[in-house]
């Protein structure tokens, strides 16, 4: 045993893992987690499980073609935007037809190893106001704007100029966090990393290592822990993925460094432990993962909610992980889908009912450009 825990903190100390995990680790291939359900937070009594065993059938191919796709927004009158992240531009799909239509080029964007324009999100009053919110890297920074949507004018001049609503988000080259979403409260929430610098994590006076939480105007949102403080949970060295489930709880992916990759059910205030974390440790004053995975199984990415699961995208572990849920536990073993079918898989969005959008990863750097452009697919799942 000694020998074991020995071994376990030379991984941690020797070196760090790039975001995607390619560092070579040592460890198992199996994803672990609780399997004991719990009744809902709100006393609730217990929800029911969806079946152990799940399925995934790929559709089809929406569209092909896309370079260093990111963020990934369904448009409330049909369509999906995809932001590019080293080109800094966002491009509105037709999810029928597979047509590609450049809205514009973002300003300010300054792409860098895993930094460029990442998150995209549509505002809840976006019938009225039409605007859309990126999450991008600056020369200097992080930062959050949004921009008026105008569909009336040319292709490539119809987004106008970004409003900076957050900025002085640390940035590196890499560990930039980059997910935007907005909540069921009309809250929007980003992620952010720790570019590479652990205890930022833990200062709650940072905008690093944090999942933060704001008002459409960027600023703090009524309600959250830390008094005029747009932050909402820390500890985190990288999520990438933000999701709802039906119950309104929070569920996040997170980067690990070279022993686990998360998952975890943000709570308010909750610290997540890195730097002095990873994984499941059971330690005073932090909040445990839901489940866990070696990084060359996961390096997860983006994640969404379907038929009572999370269902999470792995870069470098190249599958779609399913984890069913019974209230705020999975019921079963996690289950991995398309393992090595179509590379590195980036961004995983709900499109209603048994449904997902799946943005595949190859031309961000790491992939294996032989495979092609990346694709945006339709998956059906169980």
């Amino acid at each position: 045993m000694t020998t074991v825990l020995a071994t376990a903190v030379l991984l941690v100390t020797a070196g760090c893992s790039s975001d995607d995990g390619e560092e070579p680790n040592t460890g198992g291939t199996s994803a672990t987690s609780s399997t004991k359900p719990e009744a809902s937070p709100d006393g609730g009594t217990e929800e029911s499980a969806p079946p152990a065993k799940g399925s995934v059938k790929v559709v089809r191919t929406v569209t092909e073609g896309l370079n260093s796709p990111w963020g990934l927004a369904p448009l409330p009158e049909g369509g999906l935007l995809v932001s590019s992240r080293d080109e800094g531009t966002i491009t509105l799909v037709d999810e029928k037809t597979g047509k590609k239509t450049e809205l514009g080029e973002v300003p300010g964007v300054s792409p860098a190893g895993e930094g460029g324009l990442l998150g995209i999100a549509i505002s809840p009053d976006y019938a009225s106001d039409h605007m859309i919110y990126a999450y991008f890297t600056s020369e200097s920074d992080n930062r959050v704007v949004r921009m008026l949507y105008d569909p009336e004018k040319p292709s490539g001049e119809q987004l106008g100029a970004p409003d900076t609503i957050v900025r002085g988000i640390p940035k590196g080259t890499n560990h930039n966090g980059g997910r935007l979403a907005f909540g069921p409260d009309k809250m929007l929430y980003a992620t952010t990393g720790e570019r590479y610098e652990g205890p930022l994590a833990q200062d709650k006076k940072s905008l690093g290592g944090k999942i933060l939480r704001m008002t459409p105007d960027g600023e703090p949102a009524p309600g959250n822990p830390f008094g005029d403080s747009l932050v909402y949970s820390y500890g985190h060295r990288n999520v990438q993925g933000l999701a709802w489930d039906t119950k309104q709880r929070l569920w996040a992916s997170e980067f690990g460094q070279n022993t686990w990759d998360e998952l975890n059910l943000i709570k308010p205030g909750g610290n997540y432990g890195w730097p002095d974390v990873e994984g499941k440790e059971g330690r005073s004053g932090f909040v445990d993962p839901v489940a866990q995975w070696r990084t060359e199984d996961a390096s997860p990415s983006g994640v969404a909610i379907a038929e009572g699961s999370v269902w999470m995208a792995g870069l470098r572990g190249e599958r779609l992980w399913r984890i069913p849920l019974e209230g705020t536990k999975p019921s079963a073993d996690p289950q991995a889908f398309l393992t090595d079918e179509y590379g590195r898989l980036r961004t995983v969005v709900s499109a209603g009912g048994d449904k997902l959008w799946l943005t595949t990863s190859e031309t961000d750097g790491r992939g294996s450009p032989e495979k092609g452009d990346d694709k945006l697919l339709e998956l059906e799942v169980k």
